[in-house]
């Protein structure tokens, strides 16, 4: 947790700039660029170059200086507005896009993280507890990856086990009997898929959860902030809103998954991401959806900040709507809105 905050204070003093696509961990030097940043990357380092000689030689280049920034913003727009599904899905699983734990400490006035499914497991990728958003107290709770190798081992990839879907549908039962609304933020592959997940019900865990959140009266509503994977994201999935933030995506299987089932080989991810429809686009046009969160320019990662004041006010606006509802309307919205997704069609025998 104290990475977390530490992440968003050093965006915020400028120590990393907010506005380049070229930042690393604070705890290396390594610089994380997906295969289409690379051009914009280049381009923001040739300007750097000519800036630096200019300085030590003393001539005036801010004109070229200024054609050249013109012309990154225009490279930006271009790249980032024109995202294929596969290369959102790798925006979605960047390494530095912010987390569960660095939305949930920034946007909450007061925030105390509980443990444990009280059946003897404390699932480390799954995080949640109580906290006040702008005075109104509410749980949250949501998958947790890592920052860096060390701490996604520990915390499974975000691949959530039993206890974990169990600890989330406590915490949901706590809100639900003090009346607090539920903010569940999605941000994860899929769910555990190891034999010892299976010994422990990892089926009955997602099946339970779906089943008393339908039966939730309080108002929950879903975020998906980074990838969003199969059953794994539907154990904390079904609530009144369902938010995507623009490069996020969400489906019923990782695309290479899908494409080891349909062609027998991972490198058809791409092919398989655009047949599945995962875009945040796709999902609003089927329904699934409710709103789309838009992101900076280069990602979420790009301008944490900027980001969080987006899930904020969304966050905001749809609990000022749904906190004039009541119970009872709010569980037959929600029991609806998933009733009427899909498209099916009956054949007279």
């Amino acid at each position: 947790m104290a990475f977390s905050r530490c992440y968003f204070e050093v965006m915020a003093s400028g120590k990393l700039s907010t506005s380049r696509l070229q930042y690393g961990s604070m705890a290396s030097d390594r610089i994380y660029l997906l295969d289409f940043e690379k051009p914009l990357a280049e381009l923001e380092k040739r300007i750097d170059q000519i800036r630096q000689l200019a300085e030590e030689s003393g001539v005036n280049v801010s004109e070229e200086i200024r054609q050249l920034e013109s012309r990154a913003v225009e490279l930006r727009q271009e790249i980032f507005t024109n995202l294929t599904p596969g290369q959102r899905l790798q925006m979605a699983r960047h390494p530095r896009r912010p987390s569960t734990l660095d939305y949930v400490q920034v946007i909450s006035d007061e925030w105390i993280e509980l443990h444990g499914d009280r059946r003897g497991f404390d699932d480390p990728a799954i995080v949640g507890g109580i906290a006040r958003l702008a005075g109104q107290p509410v749980v949250m709770l949501g998958h947790q990856k890592g920052r860096d190798t060390k701490d996604n081992v520990a915390r499974n990839f975000g691949m959530a086990s039993p206890g974990g879907y169990r600890k989330a549908l406590r915490l949901m039962e706590h809100a639900n009997r003090f009346g607090m609304p539920i903010l569940t933020f999605i941000d994860t592959p899929a769910a555990w898929p190891g034999l010892e997940a299976e010994a422990f019900g990892q089926g009955e865990a997602i099946a339970l959860n779906l089943r008393e959140m339908f039966c939730l009266e309080v108002p929950i509503i879903c975020t998906v902030i980074g990838e969003g994977g199969s059953g794994g994201a539907l154990g904390i999935g079904v609530g009144d809103r369902l938010l995507m933030f623009e490069h996020a995506v969400y489906s019923v299987a990782p695309p290479e998954a899908c494409a080891a089932i349909l062609w027998r080989d991972t490198q058809q991810a791409p092919q398989a991401a655009e047949s599945l429809k995962i875009t945040a686009a796709d999902l609003k046009a089927f329904g699934i959806a409710d709103q789309i969160l838009p992101e900076p320019i280069g990602g979420a990662h790009a301008d944490p900040l900027k980001a969080t004041e987006i899930l904020k006010a969304a966050l905001l606006e749809n609990l000022e709507v749904l906190m004039r509802m009541s119970s009872q309307q709010r569980r037959e919205h929600r029991y609806q809105k998933f009733r009427n997704l899909g498209v099916f069609n009956e054949i007279a025998a």
